[in-house]
């Protein structure tokens, strides 16, 4: 099979959509099937530029990180992409990448699905704030049931999130495939190194959190639990791995909390050679957000054997089952603090939690999870064929 993956965004931008995309063209590169992707030119490449059409592109003046691809520029090699003769579109995100993917099907008379990857209903109005979030609640529904049924079909990382956009009444037949995780998620990283890079004591009880640095995210809450914690554990530090417009903002929250001893933003972690000792360096991985299609960085923790204490909204109740691998908690500040540290003060239910997550993290292994792509997309080539 041949297939044409379009995105507005791609390594080097380091975000999910980027290692959802990353994982499949592997996994079904893996299969023998062929993988060709359109993004954005970032002016640096990425690890492995095979099969990558880089399109110019500028900067959105409210996120500087992510950019926008020149349509124009796509269709001048209209040519080249007939000649591919590729069997399915799959676009990855709704916006440039979604109307090149719509007229590209159109033209090339084949189908094309995408996968709905943000939960944008709580996600616009932290980058257009000075609208209602009632106004953009109500477009971003508008949006994506507009986008949703001019599809011949969508993948969907979470139960709850279809059940989100069935209720905004988009109808085109859909599945839900999350993404999995790699085999290089379940080798063993080497905690004490990176704690010795970054100058943290090896007995010191280490929280961390990893992703996109995004008001999303709902990391301030993170900051709130620290502050709580530190009263029983004073030494407790909260590590921030990832990069994001939040970041500015929340180190001045931390410095008004007076936690500067407390937490440490260490940036972007290449996911190829640091994420896997990032993570064995902590005693617990925290998550907060309330937005996730998934939560992939989960099962990434569980699969180094790092137990998780989280709050299960949207997809993170797909991923998280309570005691396999991670306690569940409220977003109450009570109730997830009381589990950080009891957890803190039990080496022992620490250690097993972290086994029986890395047994759970198993079953989402990314070659499965292809296949399940694979055959979405037959079931989607055939009703397309006359």
């Amino acid at each position: 099979m041949k297939i044409l993956f379009i995105s507005d965004v791609y390594f080097p931008r380091i975000n999910g959509v980027s290692t959802s995309i990353e994982t499949f063209r592997h996994e079904l590169r893996e299969l023998g099937h062929t993988v060709h992707l359109i993004a954005p030119d970032y002016m640096a490449p990425s690890a492995d530029e095979s099969d990558i059409m880089r399109v110019p592109s500028r900067q959105l003046p409210f996120d500087p990180e992510d950019r926008l691809m020149k349509f124009n520029r796509v269709m001048a090699h209209l040519k080249k992409l007939r000649g591919e003769h590729y069997d399915i579109i799959h676009i990855q995100t709704p916006f440039v990448a979604h109307y090149i993917g719509i007229k590209l099907s159109r033209l090339l008379d084949i189908p094309c699905i995408e996968t709905y990857h943000t939960f944008f209903e709580e996600y616009l109005h932290h980058y257009i704030p000075f609208l209602p979030k009632v106004v953009m609640g109500a477009a971003a529904r508008r949006f994506s049931r507009h986008q949703g049924n001019s599809l011949a079909g969508m993948v969907v990382p979470s139960g709850p999130m279809m059940e989100v956009l069935r209720r905004y009444g988009v109808t085109t037949r859909a599945e839900i495939i999350p993404t999995g995780l790699e085999p290089e998620s379940f080798m063993r990283g080497d905690g004490a190194a990176f704690r010795s890079k970054y100058g943290i004591a090896e007995e010191r009880p280490v929280l961390l959190f990893v992703g996109r640095v995004a008001h999303e995210k709902n990391i301030g809450f993170l900051l709130q639990v620290v502050d709580r914690v530190r009263h029983d554990i004073p030494e407790v530090l909260l590590l921030i791995a990832g990069e994001g417009p939040a970041r500015d903002g929340l180190e001045n929250e931390a410095d008004a909390l007076g936690l500067a001893e407390n937490v440490m933003f260490i940036g972007y972690l290449d996911r190829h050679t640091e994420l896997n000792n990032c993570y064995r360096s902590a005693d617990i991985f925290v998550f907060s957000s309330k937005t996730e299609t998934q939560g992939l960085v989960l099962l990434e923790a569980m699969a180094q054997s790092v137990p998780v204490v989280s709050i299960a909204e949207m997809g993170t109740r797909d991923v998280l089952r309570e005691g396999c691998g991670a306690w569940i908690a409220k977003e109450e500040l009570e109730d997830f603090s009381a589990k950080v540290i009891a957890m803190l003060g039990d080496d022992h239910a620490r250690i097993q939690l972290g086994e029986a997550g890395c047994d759970y993290a198993h079953g989402w292994l990314a070659g499965k999870l292809a296949e399940r792509m694979l055959a979405f997309y037959e079931s989607i080539i055939a009703r397309h064929r006359p």
